[in-house]
């Protein structure tokens, strides 16, 4: 990919950030080994989520007219590069795979209980498609408008819920007795420093497509705060209302939570401001994950017209979102494999072995055999 095929400017980026780390993390449980300490698991985590986008940002600035796929083939060698960047594209893939299933699941689940499940997500993936197939410009330039919508929709449903009398803020506390200070740290470190914040490792496809390079760094770091902030208040209104124990078992605790509102026995049932708010989220990242799978594709397989990689990729994400698992709870567990071992390997793990094999080869003139 060449630098400047398709610009993005700088506050696109930053929506387009915001709303991948939304996604989904908005709407189910993030980092539940932290029990009512979540929020401040979230706050925590954000000093790692900056120092992983800086491993991100480096390494692009190293090789600025280069995605992911082409500064592995760069550091590593042409064959494990190559060998690499293909298990990045099923990685990719499976992940915006398991975000159609998530939002598919919720949408039966809230709304559409007598409809199949593969029509609600066919349904999402065809607008999946269209994007992909429309460009990145006019999907990055959507996301500056959806972000207005959905912290619109958060103002309300906050509003809603603190007028509502809804809110115990004994819910949240004690915060470190009992020696949940650890558990905290482990909900903070692996857990939500993978997910969402290693997932950010998508956006090094999309980087040479940004109008100012030396913008990158300053524009990521302010999306995960703001991301990491609005997280962290949202899943603390959720413990706030629901409690430890409900907020631990719900399969979409805001969802739960905004079921409680009730102002006057007149303002009910706005489920529909979640299920917007998840439709939106899920639709961002699963597409964002969709695009990097392309990005690779079109690099390593040497396809000129990237585009019309959008129609295998969509089927190809509508298949295994409805084969990898036969029901949600089976999705769940495997969404403990992903957290324990892909997140680490693909957005931690390989990204610090292209660091350190590129400094050794800068500083130490070290090469890797090009044959390899």
């Amino acid at each position: 990919m060449k630098k400047g095929k398709e610009v993005i400017s700088r506050s696109q980026l930053f929506a387009m950030i915001i709303l991948f780390n939304f996604g989904t993390a908005l709407v189910i449980p993030i980092g539940f080994q932290g029990e009512r300490g979540v929020w401040l698991a979230i706050l925590l985590a954000i000093p790692g989520g900056v120092l992983l986008f800086l491993l991100f940002d480096y390494l692009f600035r190293a090789y600025p007219d280069l995605i992911l796929s082409g500064y592995m083939k760069k550091v590593f060698g042409t064959y494990i590069g190559w060998s690499l960047s293909l298990l990045y594209i099923g990685f990719f893939i499976y992940i915006s795979a398991r975000n159609l299933r998530e939002a598919g699941d919720l949408l039966v689940s809230a709304a559409y209980d007598q409809t199949p499940l593969i029509v609600v997500e066919a349904a999402m993936i065809v607008v999946v498609i269209y994007i992909l197939y429309k460009g990145l410009e006019v999907f990055f330039r959507l996301a500056e408008i959806y972000l207005i919508l959905i912290f619109s929709l958060g103002v309300i449903g906050n509003v809603l819920m603190i007028f509502s009398g809804i809110i115990d803020l004994s819910n949240l506390y004690p915060v470190f007795g009992d020696g949940r200070w650890k558990t905290t740290l482990i909900a903070a470190y692996p857990y939500i420093f993978l997910f969402p914040f290693a997932e950010l490792i998508c956006f090094t496809t999309i980087f040479p497509n940004i109008n100012r390079v030396q913008q990158v760094r300053k524009t990521g770091i302010l999306a995960i705060l703001v991301s990491g902030l609005f997280l962290s208040w949202t899943h603390g209104v959720e413990i706030a209302i629901l409690g430890e124990e409900i907020y631990s078992r719900s399969t979409f605790p805001l969802l739960t939570a905004i079921g409680f509102v009730n102002i006057a026995e007149f303002i009910q049932r706005i489920d529909a401001l979640v299920i917007l708010t998840l439709i939106i989220g899920a639709f961002f990242k699963m597409t964002v994950y969709a695009y990097a799978s392309m990005a690779i594709a079109a690099d390593i397989f040497k396809v000129l017209e990237q585009r019309k990689l959008a129609y295998p990729v969509g089927v190809v994400i509508l298949f295994i979102s409805n084969m990898s698992a036969w029901s949600f709870p089976e999705h769940a567990e495997e969404g403990l494999i992903v957290l324990h071992w892909l997140l680490p390997t693909f957005g931690v793990i390989i990204p610090l072995f292209l660091l350190i094999v590129h400094w050794l080869k800068k500083v130490k003139g070290f090469q890797v055999d090009r044959k390899l």
